[in-house]
């Protein structure tokens, strides 16, 4: 008769089958296990590198192309043999790990604010600043531009910081009304001024390129914190600026 004990190494101790019990988790299971046992939220928008360790990334990405791979299957696409689409599922994995959501798997850029030594107190502001994110309903396109208001308070950044920090914020899933307040409450961090005004217009791909299919259709949104809030003054000539300089697009 076979026998079905496990068989022992030559220092006596039984060796245990592999079963899929034992089997390794998929990287993306490990990091939302973590995730859930700190109280972290992990929404689209959200940024989670804090939770990740080492090789995370690396494995991840593995696993997402691997996702995109069967994706493109169930699409009846012959991936094995179209030239095309051969390599079309580590293209992807890369470009929504490193390129279009690296804003939250990435800490936010190493950013320093100074003294503000000469007490500024008068208002500037900063753009238009390309913005590049994708809508978290449909996964496609949001393009646009970006203004920042500023009255500064007791701390300042350097203008191309602006620029990173809202690369950082929009590189994301995301839905643009939220994406602004997010990017807000960054720069409020980063330097708290007494007063901040920020304008987003941009076009989303899931109007332009599906759905209703507007073509010229953009949206436009603002926020405005501090000062800018309670003197309407302030509010307005940030809009003058942001007029003034949106007509450098067109010049």
């Amino acid at each position: 008769m076979t026998s079905t004990l496990p068989t022992r190494q030559s220092s006596g101790v039984p060796i245990r089958p592999t079963t899929p019990d034992s089997a390794p988790l998929p990287v993306s299971l490990r990091i939302r296990q973590r995730l859930e046992a700190n109280g972290v939220s992990f929404l689209a928008n959200d940024n989670i590198a804090d939770h990740l360790l080492e090789g995370d990334l690396d494995q991840l990405e593995i696993e997402v192309a691997g996702k995109v791979r069967e994706l493109l299957r169930s699409l009846v696409i012959d991936i094995d043999n179209d030239h095309n689409t051969e390599e079309t599922a580590e293209r992807v994995a890369r470009m929504y790990l490193q390129e279009v959501f690296k804003g939250r798997y990435n800490h936010q850029p190493k950013i320093a604010s100074f003294p503000n030594v000469k007490k500024l107190d008068e208002i500037y502001t900063v753009g238009p600043i390309t913005v590049r994110s994708a809508c978290s309903h449909h996964l496609v396109p949001i393009l646009g531009n970006c203004w920042i208001g500023i009255k500064p308070g007791e701390r300042v950044i350097g203008l191309s910081k602006f620029s990173r920090v809202a690369d950082w914020v929009f590189s994301r899933p995301h839905i643009q009304e939220e994406a602004v307040m997010i990017l807000a409450d960054e720069i409020e961090r980063l330097c708290e001024p007494q007063g901040l005004a920020i304008l987003v217009k941009a076009q989303h791909y899931c109007m332009k390129w599906r759905g209703v299919k507007e073509p010229q259709t953009s949206m436009v949104n603002s926020v405005v914190r501090g000062d800018f809030r309670h003197d309407p003054s302030l509010k307005a000539e940030f809009f003058e600026l942001v007029k003034q300089q949106g007509a450098l697009l067109t010049s």
